[in-house]
């Protein structure tokens, strides 16, 4: 990672971005890709996208995609004492969630507030007993004393908020940070178009990388987008849960390690032939790959590209990672590294003449 690259990816991880509110992480995303790409664009949504033309006009266009929201929360009901109350926005965590420090996006800037945590002497259950809290038992503090006050803060119903929780260098060669679901998929797909727009040759497929919003909630970004772009073949890129933890039953969940590259998936959404392809270029780069199984649905806005219009042959690439939807989500750079070999092989592995549809 070079010393540029740091700079984005920190930056673009620590701009809020939440589920619904995404257009400043989107706005430094594109920022920064447009230097590399032919064109950038963006949908009524907020989703943006760049294109790279590529050499051949008969060679596949070919889709990577990323999701750039975040887990986050929402004001839900303001107290005449002051306190506010929050809903979830996507997956997060309400047991992780008391005593924590957030940001809050106002209508009069950032607003800093607390996630109350009443101390362990004045709770009701004693440590043995004690349950997770429920999200509407959850309450921010931002140091008012009434409604009257939240609301001169520029704060009311519907504001979103994020961790306050910031990036920085783990060890060797490891990023923790909140966010890097999916913020790192969308670092890698911009590194990914900057190593083919810079290369010794263009590819011959025109390249469309995609920043899709509102994946937490559904995937609802990348259903817009694919209607609109309608590649010949998608590659989604993602994270997955490195399993290699302490109390992960790898019966249940898998084994997937940290460190030991990008996972292919097999199963649902992914078409047997696109992960094929992906499987010989690896091999064929040297690229070390794990293997996970989909049983019913992928979980990734894989199963929303794949399924729109008539069928885009598609796959999900993922990234090992730690921790997902807390604070102290955790990469091993060394993974990032070898995410980009790999798409950056498979894009150049693209020529004319390219049909992934499944043949009788």
């Amino acid at each position: 990672m070079t010393p540029a690259d740091k700079k984005f990816l920190f930056e673009l991880l620590s701009t809020p971005s939440p589920t619904g509110f995404e257009t400043p992480g989107q706005k430094v995303w594109a920022k920064h890709i447009a230097t590399h790409a032919d064109e950038v664009a963006n949908d009524a949504y907020g989703t943006a996208w760049a294109t790279l033309k590529g050499s051949d006009p008969n060679a596949p266009t070919v889709m990577l995609e990323a999701h750039a929201d975040e887990i986050g929360y929402i004001i839900k009901h303001v107290t005449k004492e002051g306190f506010l109350h929050i809903d979830r926005v996507g997956g997060s965590d309400a047991a992780t969630g008391r005593g924590r420090r957030l940001r809050i996006l106002g209508d009069k800037g950032e607003v800093k507030g607390i996630i109350g945590n009443t101390a362990i002497h004045l709770r009701k259950d004693s440590s043995a007993t004690e349950k997770a809290p429920k999200i509407h038992e959850l309450y921010i503090d931002v140091g008012a004393s009434s409604a009257d006050e939240v609301a001169a803060l520029g704060l009311r119903v519907g504001h979103p908020a994020v961790y306050a929780d910031e990036p920085e260098e783990f060890a060797a060669g490891k990023i923790v940070s909140r966010a890097l679901d999916n913020r790192i998929g969308g670092y890698i797909i911009a590194r990914v178009m900057a190593e083919l727009a810079g290369g010794d040759r263009r590819p011959a497929a025109t390249v469309q990388c995609v920043n899709a919003v509102q994946e937490e909630i559904g995937g609802h970004g990348a259903s817009m987008i694919t209607r609109r772009l309608m590649p010949d073949v998608a590659i989604c890129l993602d994270v997955t849960h490195a399993t290699d933890t302490p109390g992960i039953e790898h019966a249940v969940h898998g084994k997937v390690e940290f460190g030991g590259g990008p996972t292919l998936t097999h199963g649902t959404c992914n078409h047997p032939n696109v992960v094929t392809r992906l499987m010989e270029v690896a091999a064929k780069a040297e690229i070390p790959i794990q293997h996970e199984s989909s049983s019913r649905y992928s979980g990734t806005d894989t199963d929303n590209i794949s399924y729109t219009g008539q069928g885009i042959p598609s796959a999900l690439v993922s990234l090992p990672l730690r921790y997902m939807h807390s604070v102290v989500e955790v990469v091993d750079l060394r993974d990032v590294d070898k995410v980009v070999d790999l798409l950056v092989a498979f894009v150049y592995s693209l020529a004319a003449g390219d049909d992934f549809g499944i043949k009788l």
